[in-house]
This record gives C-alpha cells, structure tokens and sequence, in this order.
C-alpha cells in the first residue's frame, strides 16, 4: 500500500527516534534503559540534552531554553524519523509562546507521548498533522502490568494507521449514552486541555471528537475543569465525547455521572487510554467514527 493511503505511516525499520523530555525529570533508573528498549524492538534512539538536565525547578526535566531547543531539533533534523517524549509532569505549556510554529508545520514527523504532552498534541492537530497518545519510557515501559500497552504501541508503530482500522473497543460502561459521531479526534489530558482555554493554542472544538482523561484529580477538581469547559461553550461544539481513564484519586464517576447527561453529543466512556492500564495508543489528529453503542471508535 503506497504511504500516501496510511492516515499514520509506519515507522520502518531502524528508524531514528528522537527522545525529548519537554516536561518533566525522570525517576531513578528510568533513563538509562531507554535507548536499549528501543534498539530491542528495531529502532535507533538519540536521548536529546534535555532527558539529562539540570532542572531549575524540580518539577522540569531541563531549563526553558534546552527543552524547548530540543522540540525544534527534534522536529527539524532530518536524521530523525518520530519524535518521543521520555515523560509527562509539567512544564510543556511554558514553552508554547516560543515554539516556532511554522517549523511544526513542516514536519510531518510522528510525535508520541501524553499527559502533559497534550499541549504539543493540540499544536499538530492545529497544524493538520496526527500524532499519537501512547505510553511513555520513563513513566510506563518496564513497569508491572504495562507490558500489553508497550506491545500495542510498537505493534502500531510497525503496522502504521489506514482508513477503516478499528482503533480500539470500550466495555460497556453506565457512563456511556447515545449513538455514533464522526469528527476529528482532539484532547488528551483534561487538565491541560482546560489549561489550552483562553489561550491561541486551543484546536478546533467545532464538530470534533473530544477525548479526556487525568490522574491524581479529586472528585471536586474535575467538576471544576468539566464546568470551565461546559462555561466556554466547549463541550456545546464537540460532535462526541471519548471518555478515559480517571485514576490516582477518589472515584470521579459520581462527578461525570452529574455532567454528561447534560451534553447533546453521545458520550463513549471506559476507552483504555489514560494514566491508568491499559493505555492503549490513541492517534489524535485523525478523523475518526465512534459507536457509543458498540463501543468502538474507527478511523475514517
């Protein structure tokens, strides 16, 4: 099949992939093994000066200047082929008003992370180019029960995304309601979706399919980002809602059961992406057709 018919080309073998730390440090023990990771399922690695340090502040992985350098090298060198994000935490929406967005562009390379690698996400969405929701090194491979998304991720990484591959499918879920919607997929982190608000950096809502997920959230915070963005109209513009995971804290179900029978478009709840397992690659930026009924969300 000619690469022109994927919606997200496959990366070939020995691709060169471009790890990057826009946002936070990692742990202990969780940088070293990442270049050996990816040359055991076929890739070369180039670990960029941000995954190294120092960070000024503990909560970001290197200084404003190095993280942000390593964005547009990443994207721009011709020697590397995906770019990879070591870890979310914090620290990508400091670097948004220095991004140069035509270099963005220009550059069909796939971008791969989440959390607070959601802020990225929404600028190549804004630039009409998918990227991917998916696990990371320093937050998820290697660890107990992370092994099936790890999978899942290289496995989609070989194979590339066509028109008409089923992404995935839902449980059923009390949460879920209505019927099918078609629009492009958008979202990621609910936290920083709602941080994106107010801001030039926020993808089109209109007709879209918005995916939220987050960790570490009581009840009472999520009640405050769905009312922030029920109070900027987002959630009257979106033609459905994709629905993941809300862990790391008191159960938000009784706070999602309140908000969603308030929304027009049919909600898709229990997807298997999120901070929790499973995590299972989510491509952004792509159209795609969701069946709140089946539980399935298909590129289209």
């Amino acid at each position: 099949m000619a690469a022109s018919e994927f919606l997200i080309p496959p990366l070939r073998p020995g691709a060169h992939i471009a790890v990057i730390a826009p946002a936070g440090p990692p742990k202990p023990g969780r940088l070293e093994p990442v270049p050996g990771w990816l040359r055991e399922r076929g890739y070369e690695a180039t670990l960029l000066p941000s995954c190294f340090g120092p960070p000024p502040l503990d909560f970001l992985a290197a200084p404003d200047a190095v993280r942000l350098a390593d964005v547009h090298t990443a994207f721009s060198a011709p020697n590397f082929d995906a770019v990879l994000a070591l870890r979310g935490g914090s620290g990508c929406i400091r670097l948004l008003d220095a991004i140069d967005l035509d270099l963005l562009a220009a550059s069909r390379k796939l971008l791969i992370g989440y959390s607070d690698l959601t802020v990225l996400h929404a600028l190549r969405t804004r630039a009409g180019i998918p990227s991917l929701h998916a696990p990371m090194p320093a937050s998820d491979w290697g660890l107990p029960g992370a092994q099936a998304d790890t999978d899942a991720l290289f496995h989609r990484l070989d194979t590339g995304w066509r028109a008409g591959d089923v992404v995935g499918r839902a449980d059923r879920h009390p949460l879920t309601r209505g019927g099918s919607a078609r629009g492009r997929l958008i979202g990621g982190n609910l936290a920083m979706f709602c941080a994106l608000l107010g801001t030039p950096y926020l993808p089109d809502l209109d007709g879209g399919l918005l995916f939220i997920e987050d960790i570490s959230e009581e009840p009472y915070r999520v009640d405050r980002m769905l009312s922030q963005l029920r109070l900027a109209g987002a959630l009257d513009r979106i033609a459905g809602l994709l629905v993941g995971s809300f862990s790391g804290a008191e159960s938000s179900d009784a706070v999602l059961a309140d908000h969603l029978p308030r929304l027009r478009c049919p909600v898709l709840a229990g997807w298997p992406s999120g901070h929790g397992q499973p995590n299972r690659p989510l491509p952004l930026g792509v159209i795609a057709e969701m069946d709140a009924a089946a539980g399935t969300l298909i590129l289209r």
